[in-house]
């Protein structure tokens, strides 16, 4: 395709251009399974099959092979797991070397009483027991393995509503941390990393940072090996941190950047660590409730610019990037986790029962066309009129005998320059700029002479 100079582009595009990229959509869901049952997360076993591992709510896993949409069951231990509430199976983490040991954990609140359990299989064995009594939310959810090859969790803070024990901010409880556990050194059913900030000192050994409501979906930059973590908030903010060795990231104390005044200290924001990001979900109107952590994109295919951390909310169904937050996709989906396949490209999990891969928008395409006449309304043959793109490209297109012109696969949501030339006549206005949305014959041009 022919292109016009940057000059000519920059003198008839205007504002035109700005307002052309700012009315598409940033990225899209392209579906990929639906009927599942409250699916809560989605992950890959990093074997070189491609396989996706779905985590139904009730206790189900299924895995879907590369290039099916059709899953099938891998895993049932809907006896063992309380579905109460927030309860469920929740999370599930392949061992870095799952190809040649087979090893796999699950997360998963206990039938019995509502402990929250990380089990090894095959053949069920319980790693760590995690007290969760009297209230059924704030389970937390992840588990994953960190580029250090230790297991990561973050267990709620143990529900309620304004951590009423404190339960956060204690260094003797496991609830309201992200903690850390060496399942590879032999040691029966766990050991602990020696590098735990608080090993040989007051605190739980397995605490690797605390101060945290309920830190329900968090995710490694598989580049980098950074933590990051989305924490649902009490209703006033929601906030995505990133997780250093030891750090207080402040519940209750603070809930986000704000001041909560429940103590039990004071709000000295230096002796805590705030939030990369953070959004409002206080009041009655506000759609947003709830952040879902995401991933940081690491994909082949282009959908974001790479290192984009995407997050989410579960009641408005927005997909977020950065601090503000920006909203790059607005969707009618429950999000209750996202997930990466071994290609690095994400997926969004709706807990309604379907699964989206996160894709590049397809454009809509549409014809667009009109009619080249004289002032009396005569049709003009053989006129060239020229459609270019935002990006200078030139397509061409001549009058029938009757004056009329037309483009086909014509990409919707753009703004187009239209130009028209003649041998025989003049034109008073011989361009025009359109953004187009959608199929249209009125894009007409009238001769004043020849």
């Amino acid at each position: 395709m022919r292109k016009l100079s940057c000059l000519t582009l920059l003198a008839i595009f205007g504002v035109f251009f700005s307002l052309a990229v700012s009315a598409q959509a940033q990225i899209g869901l392209q579906p990929f399974l639906s009927d599942l049952s409250s699916p809560v997360f989605i992950t890959n076993a990093g074997d070189g099959s491609g396989r996706l591992f779905v985590v139904e709510k009730g206790g189900v896993i299924k895995v879907v092979p590369l290039g099916s949409t059709t899953p099938s069951v891998f895993l049932n231990i809907s006896s063992k797991v309380s579905t109460d509430g927030e309860r469920g199976l929740l999370g599930l983490a392949f061992h870095p070397q799952y190809k040649t040991n087979g090893r796999f954990f699950v997360y998963y609140t206990r039938a019995s009483d509502g402990a929250i359990e990380i089990a090894e299989y095959p053949g069920e064995k319980i790693i760590i027991t995690i007290p969760h009594p009297t209230n059924n939310n704030h389970n937390g959810g992840t588990i994953a393995f960190g580029q250090d090859g230790y297991l990561y969790a973050g267990p709620g803070d143990g529900g309620s509503g304004n951590d009423p024990p404190n339960n956060a901010q204690n260094l003797d409880t496991l609830l309201g941390k992200i903690i850390r556990i060496d399942i590879n050194s032999g040691a029966a059913p766990y050991s602990i990393p020696p590098d735990n900030p608080f090993v040989g000192i007051a605190g739980r050994d397995e605490i690797y940072a605390y101060g945290l409501r309920n830190p329900y979906r968090f995710s490694f930059d598989r580049l980098t090996g950074q933590l990051w973590v989305g924490d649902v908030g009490q209703g006033e903010r929601e906030e995505v941190d990133i997780i250093t060795r030891g750090g207080n990231y402040g519940w209750r104390v603070y809930e986000g950047t704000r001041c909560t005044g429940l103590g039990p200290a004071a709000c000295i924001a230096a002796n805590y660590i705030m939030p990369v990001f953070e959004y409002s979900s206080a009041g009655q109107t506000n759609p947003r409730c709830s952040v879902t952590g995401g991933y940081v994109y690491r994909g082949t295919q282009g959908t974001l610019p790479l290192g984009t951390y995407i997050y989410g909310d579960f009641c408005s169904g927005e997909i977020f990037t950065g601090a503000q937050p920006t909203v790059l996709l607005d969707t009618a989906r429950s999000i209750v986790s996202f997930g990466e396949d071994e290609a690095g490209e994400l997926y969004v999990v709706g807990f309604g029962g379907t699964v989206d891969k996160i894709a590049t928008p397809t454009a809509a395409t549409v014809t667009v066309g009109g009619r080249v006449t004289t002032a009396n309304g005569r049709g003009i043959r053989s006129v060239v009129v020229t459609m270019t793109d935002s990006s200078g490209n030139m397509r061409t297109a001549t009058t029938s005998i009757f004056g009329y012109y037309r483009f086909t696969d014509v990409p919707a949501g753009e703004t187009y320059i239209f130009t028209v030339r003649g041998k025989r006549f003049t034109f008073g206005t011989n361009t025009q700029v359109q953004s187009i949305v959608e199929d249209t014959d009125a894009i007409n041009f009238v001769a004043d002479s020849f």
